[in-house]
């Protein structure tokens, strides 16, 4: 048995072409969406980062504008941009990627975004309504989770999740909207005593723990599905994600790749958070 592989990449295509499209369609004499995107510093990853949302938007027909800013920025400096940003009517959307400058504390930055405008989900309030199931901006990589196992028409309702991984970008909000979609939802991490056990009870395993092919074949369900979603780079400079694919995808029905599985997924979502945010502006 080899698992479908679930190709992240042409399921993201497809929807940037739907967004495009919609964008393309809207009212005579109305401007497009605009993102701003914010990096601090010159981290090379986030570089890429940065660079990838600037093409997506480009594709979609979303007007981006970007704040490269120096190292040395004081987050008050920050903070000035961010507030200039939040009431700025061209602008739909703020994102800052992270990581941020150790001297500038994140949870500020974030805070300071208006929900509004937080197409990455990640303020304190669109964090409250996904608790609540409200509307709200979810956190782009869990939602593209979500939309590429509804993509390929896996069954989530009823069905045993198990994330290995509680942080507040990936393992929390998946573990929310994995309940909306009415799974039942066991989430595991570094203090989780039998995990081996626990992991092979899930149906749907959401690998997000940011170690390289943790996840091994004796830790999967024969037959389960598999979403990874770490990224980590190797010594020899290879991408790999927290499953080790080669073996995993014996076992699994179906499993995402690493690289042109969640990533792409990822900046979609953002796509279409921009989308929704400009939606409700116009």
């Amino acid at each position: 048995m080899f698992a479908k592989i679930i190709d992240g990449k042409k399921i993201s295509e497809e929807l940037r072409l739907e967004t495009a499209k919609k964008i393309k369609n809207r009212k005579e004499g109305l401007r497009a969406p605009g993102l701003a995107v914010i990096i601090v510093g010159d981290n090379p990853a986030s570089r890429i980062y940065v660079n990838n949302k600037k093409k997506a938007c480009e594709a979609c027909g979303i007007t981006s504008y970007e704040y490269a800013l120096s190292e040395s920025t004081t987050e008050q400096e920050l903070l000035s941009l961010i507030n200039e940003l939040n009431n700025n009517t061209e602008v739909d959307g703020i994102l800052c990627q992270l990581p941020l400058p150790c001297h500038i504390d994140e949870n500020k930055v974030i805070d300071a975004i208006s929900p509004e405008k937080d197409v990455d989900g990640f303020s304190p309030v669109n964090t409250g309504n996904l608790l609540a199931g409200k509307p709200c901006f979810a956190p782009c990589t869990p939602a593209g989770v979500v939309e590429m196992l509804k993509h390929e028409s896996i069954e989530i309702s009823g069905k045993h999740c198990v994330i290995v991984g509680r942080s507040n970008i990936v393992g929390k909000p998946a573990a929310l909207l994995m309940l909306q979609e009415n799974a039942t939802v066991t989430v595991c991490h570094s203090r989780t005593k039998n995990l081996k056990d626990m992991v092979k009870q899930g149906d749907i395993v959401i690998a997000a723990i940011g170690k390289a092919n943790f996840i091994t074949a004796d830790m999967i369900k024969e037959g389960a599905v598999v979403v990874d979603v770490g990224i980590n780079r190797l010594e020899s400079g290879k991408v790999t994600g927290d499953v080790d694919f080669e073996e995993v995808s014996k076992i699994a029905s179906a499993i995402t790749p690493v690289p042109g599985g969640v990533g792409p997924m990822t900046i979609t979502m953002l796509m279409q958070n921009t989308l929704s945010a400009w939606e409700r502006f116009s």
